[in-house]
């Protein structure tokens, strides 16, 4: 059984250009076949790779989470027929005191926003913030790949102040 434990932060966006913006990326689409309080059901396409991942739902900071990589032209295929909405953004890696922090900056109908992720070896584990990190938004479901496409940051952006204050 495989289990995700993440936590996830809003980037400070000028911090981050200064000091991470030249980080290794590459770009991802991704939809969601299913997205229910029991879990979610996610094809990616990432790069030239294709995935589909299967999520349980959050319990703390952990859920747990299956991924299988199939191919691309399925990927495709999927994306265009089973998915309501497909998120596009840049996944930067970033590397900070022994960690790997993956930054996504979204683009169409999520432009502007950008949310840092780390993955850890358990709930408990320690880690240090770099200076892009923003306030954190881990449980907050608005924030979450799976409502971002179908609830756009574009539509309410003006109305979480949260996120006002790290642009």
């Amino acid at each position: 059984m495989a289990h995700e434990i993440e936590r996830k932060y809003l980037v400070k966006v000028p911090e981050f250009r200064r000091i991470a913006s030249n980080s290794p990326s590459f770009e991802i689409a991704q939809g969601y076949i299913h997205s229910s309080a029991s879990g979610t059901s996610r094809v990616r396409i990432a790069g030239e790779r294709a995935f589909l991942t299967i999520k349980g739902p959050v319990k703390g900071f952990s859920r747990l989470e299956f991924e299988y990589e199939i191919p691309l032209s399925d990927a495709r295929e999927m994306l265009a027929n089973l998915c309501g909405g497909v998120v596009e953004k840049r996944r930067y890696l970033v590397d900070y005191c022994g960690h790997t922090w993956e930054v996504d900056e979204f683009y169409g109908e999520n432009a502007g926003l950008f949310i840092a992720e780390i993955e850890l070896g358990s709930e408990s584990e320690s880690f240090a913030l770099p200076p892009f990190i923003g306030r954190e938004v881990t449980g907050n479901r608005a924030f979450y790949n799976g409502s971002l496409a179908r609830f756009p940051f574009s539509q309410w952006r003006d109305r979480v102040p949260e996120y006002r204050d790290h642009e």
